[in-house]
């Protein structure tokens, strides 16, 4: 190890130990003999699928593993050695001389607490401040810093009150606050859409070249790593099985594993490039095509009621038209906030419209009976982003899978049974799993029970909601080539919402683009995704970082200069309600 690194960590292992005083205790071991280094103004890249290990290794250095974890090995901040540490000596550390952005800061952050008095609590913690004006002034300082505006509006705000991409802002004020010679990000930009994605990262790359940080950055996103990373180690089931500069890594990975990480990652314009010359005349909008619709929306507008101040709140989707034809994937994308998942929930009939038609399968979701639309909802799958949440825990996965089927069919319980064998067989999993219950599956595993539930009673319309934004990319590249074949023998209709543009451009025969509840840009999907007309589409698409170092570090200019661009047409017209990178409030 070389003795300039900010964190040195050698030979780590780390075994968890199960069992009580009735049985023998029995130590299973996760990490094996793992090392790596930290420099100053240096972003390393710990990648690998769920279960590789690389969490739990980031999280050992902060000594933040389960009581029940044995870490033997080396890990040196500075020359202090953190195994042995003391618990005060702990405490000095965390949030002190490594700061920490967790995977989801809304569970990190107290609900019940403003924003600002979180942060002040770790200034008071470390004694970086001494007295409440100081406090008080840096508190306002650090949300600046991380390009939050309104900092004055932010700092009495509960985690509730902010979008995904100010709450991650705010968590990494608190995470620099007391100045740390290192950071550790654990996938800090999984949930959020591609623009809000690239300010974080570019907020990142300002306080490694800024302030000399040592960043650890843990990610399954390749596309990120290539974004930001300077060095890679890549882990498969708790070993080091590949370790480069990240240019080389990405131009000549030596390992099989890295290649097929790599191999799994989707590339726009990869699927299909020459699809653009196909599409040429193609009809100017998928909603004007002249085909037979499985669902549809015209000229629809929704507006969600402020039943506390008595009156209505802006449109969450305005003058909407789309069709989704049937036997296709129709692709919806755009910033969170743009509507997407509304326009979902609204063909599936779970919000009301305040202006237009929605029809599913040519029932009128908006003039029909009680009876029709139940009827008419029995047409209709949904298939959520996170499974773990959509599939009951107290239920095993037969009977996940099997409660449409009894609530909606008079069939026998033998009957049920037996479509519930072919349904995980469907979705290529083993039948012997319908005894299991969600949590004994993997991310992926969960994903595909959703699916098949979704595709219980062979409905025509499959609304997919950020299906694959929380899987690893080998996981999402087999739930996305499933989706192809389930299509190809069920003929259902699919609205794919997603801010991942590449995987979008994998599926879709068609794509809308959504932007403040409008749609921008509409089309054949390799016309819109390879050759947009629109500004907003450009800088949506310049906004997906891609899994190539050289390449990505051009796209990012692009669009820096475009959100640039934005920027400034926003301050000139006074446009109200435009967003960038920085997630105006």
């Amino acid at each position: 190890m070389h003795t300039d690194a900010v964190l040195a960590v050698n030979g780590i292992s780390v075994s968890f130990t199960a069992g009580d005083g009735s049985s023998p205790r029995s130590t299973r071991t996760v990490v094996h003999d793992v090392g790596f280094e930290l420099h100053r103004g240096r972003v390393l890249a710990l990648v690998g699928e769920s279960g590789s290990g690389k969490s739990v290794t980031a999280m050992s250095v902060l000594r933040l593993l389960p009581g029940n974890a044995v870490v033997d090995g080396s890990i040196e901040l500075e020359g202090e050695d953190l195994v042995r540490a003391s618990d005060e000596q702990l405490r000095r550390v965390r949030g002190g001389r490594i700061g920490t952005i967790f995977q989801e800061p809304m569970n990190a952050f107290n609900p019940v607490i403003a924003i600002g008095h979180q942060i002040a609590e770790a200034l008071r913690t470390h004694r970086i401040t001494s007295d409440r004006s100081s406090t008080n002034e840096r508190v306002l300082e650090l949300l600046r810093s991380v390009g939050l505006r309104d900092p004055e509006r932010i700092v009495r705000a509960y985690p509730h009150e902010l979008s995904g991409g100010q709450l991650q802002r705010a968590m990494i004020a608190m995470a620099i606050s007391c100045d740390p010679v290192a950071l550790i990000a654990d996938e800090p930009t999984t949930a959020l859409d591609v623009t809000v994605q690239a300010g974080i990262l570019d907020l990142l790359r300002d306080l490694k070249e800024r302030n000399g940080m040592a960043i650890l950055l843990i990610t399954h996103d390749m596309g990120v790593v290539a974004d930001l990373a300077d060095d890679v180690v890549v882990m498969r089931e708790g070993v080091v099985v590949e370790r480069a500069d990240a240019t080389e890594l990405f131009a000549n990975p030596r390992e099989e594993y890295t290649r097929t990480l790599l191999a799994s990652v989707p590339r726009l314009g990869d699927q299909r490039p020459d699809a653009l010359i196909a599409d040429a005349e193609a009809p100017s909008s998928a909603a004007d095509a002249p085909v037979s619709a499985a669902a549809e929306l015209r000229d629809v507008s929704i507006v969600y009621g402020n039943r506390s101040w008595g009156r209505r709140s802006a449109p969450a989707v305005a003058d909407v038209s789309l069709r989704v034809r049937r036997g296709t994937f129709f692709g919806l994308v755009g910033e969170s906030g743009s509507g997407k998942s509304t326009i979902g929930r609204a063909l599936a009939g779970l919000v009301p419209v305040s202006h237009g038609a929605v029809t599913v399968d040519d029932v009128d979701l908006a003039t029909a009976s009680g009876a029709e639309l139940r009827r008419a909802r029995t047409r209709i799958g949904y298939v959520f982003q996170d499974p773990a949440s959509s599939l009951n825990p107290r239920f095993t996965i037969a009977q996940c899978i099997e409660e449409p089927l009894r609530l909606h069919t008079r069939l026998t319980r033998a009957e049920r049974t037996a479509r519930v064998a072919d349904l995980l067989a469907a979705v290529q999993l083993d039948p012997a799993m319908a005894d299991r219950f969600p949590h004994e599956l993997s991310g992926g595993q969960r994903q595909r029970v959703a699916i098949a539930r979704a595709l219980a009673l062979r409905p025509s319309l499959l609304i997919a909601d950020e299906p694959t934004s929380a899987l690893d990319v080998s996981v999402q590249a087999r739930v996305l080539e499933l989706l192809r074949e389930l299509q190809e023998e069920f003929g259902f209709a699919c609205l794919f919402i997603s801010h991942d543009l590449a995987v979008v451009e994998q599926l879709a025969d068609d794509v809308a683009v959504l932007h403040n509840g409008r749609i921008v840009e509409a089309g054949p999907a390799a016309r819109v995704l390879l050759a947009p007309q629109e500004a907003y589409t450009k800088r949506l698409l310049a906004a997906a970082p891609v899994a190539d170092p050289v390449a990505q570090a051009a796209r990012r200019e692009t669009w820096r200069m475009l959100d640039a661009e934005a920027a400034a047409a926003t301050t000139s017209t006074g446009a109200a309600g435009a967003t960038d990178g920085r997630e105006v409030a």
